[in-house]
């Protein structure tokens, strides 16, 4: 039976579970049933063994997935070294510019990513402007380049990944009562102790945060590396779409998206028992 509320309504029991009903479908439709098709896909082999295709993506593709893992990880120590100061002057030192300095962090999400990705092309190409630079700086022979190198990968990654860095430690410093700093001061806390003792502990669920979304997309990424990158720099995303799309191996496509997520999990979950975020749950 229908029970009442306060103020003489009646309260139906039914009701937390039909609000959650559209969230829960939407999981359903839209994420359970496709993992649930991949993860048939992935021990769907005719003629060979349910695990070949996750025998084979270790056997044959490991150097993929260790390059992928090297390069986001590589990618997100940069944008969290880069992003977290921006993030800090934001927060606690912009003052009334601090919108503007908000408005240019989101400000390449109006450009696509691929057309931001060519961009970097240009610029790090042979005859581009940054090459010219550290050519005259000594910091890179006559005919040394960037394009179709590790680090031009690295960059590119970091560079398209680095708002997600920045916005999640950005709201996690905005969050920080003002007061805990200037107590830490007054008890004798010279600015860096009462950074590393306050602050830094405090914005420690941003980091994480910003941590994953930086670190997930770059592992599965693979315009960056096909753009800026040469065959020696392919990602694992790289080889899931062509697997897919050109060689339509379906199960071991299917395998390797799930050893890529698999991984990632692990990774994630081992992260945060590391940073300790329980304010996350």
């Amino acid at each position: 039976m229908a029970g009442t509320a306060a103020g003489g309504a009646r309260w139906n029991p039914l009701a937390p579970y039909l609000l959650l009903a559209p969230g829960v479908l939407w999981l359903v439709v839209f994420f359970v049933v496709p993992i649930a098709t991949l993860a048939h896909t992935s021990i769907s082999g005719q003629g060979v063994p349910w695990w070949d295709g996750y025998a084979r993506s270790f056997s044959a593709y490991g150097s993929f997935l260790l390059r992928s893992f090297r390069f986001s990880l590589f990618a997100t120590v940069v944008a969290l070294l880069l992003g977290y100061p921006l993030a800090y002057v934001m927060a606690f030192r912009a003052g009334r510019f601090k919108n503007f300095l908000l408005g240019l962090v989101i400000l390449p999400f109006f450009t696509t990513f691929l057309v931001r990705t060519f961009a970097w092309k240009t610029i790090l190409n042979d005859g581009g402007p940054i090459v010219g630079l550290l050519v005259w700086l000594h910091l890179l022979p006559q005919d040394g380049r960037l394009l179709n190198t590790n680090w031009a990968v690295i960059g590119g990654l970091t560079y398209n990944f680095l708002p997600f860095m920045i916005l999640p430690i950005y709201v996690s410093l905005e969050k920080i009562d003002r007061r805990l700093t200037e107590a830490a001061q007054d008890l004798y806390s010279g600015p860096g102790r009462a950074f590393r003792k306050v602050v830094f502990p405090l914005s420690l669920p941003g980091v994480f945060a910003g941590s994953l979304l930086t670190f997930i997309p770059a592992s599965g990424d693979f315009i960056n590396a096909e753009l800026l990158g040469s065959p020696n720099q392919r990602m694992v995303g790289t080889v899931i779409q062509n697997q897919f799309l050109q060689v339509h191996d379906y199960p071991l496509a299917a395998a390797l998206s799930f050893v890529l997520m698999t991984i990632i999990s692990i990774a994630v979950i081992a992260y945060a028992r590391v940073l300790g975020t329980e304010e996350l749950a």
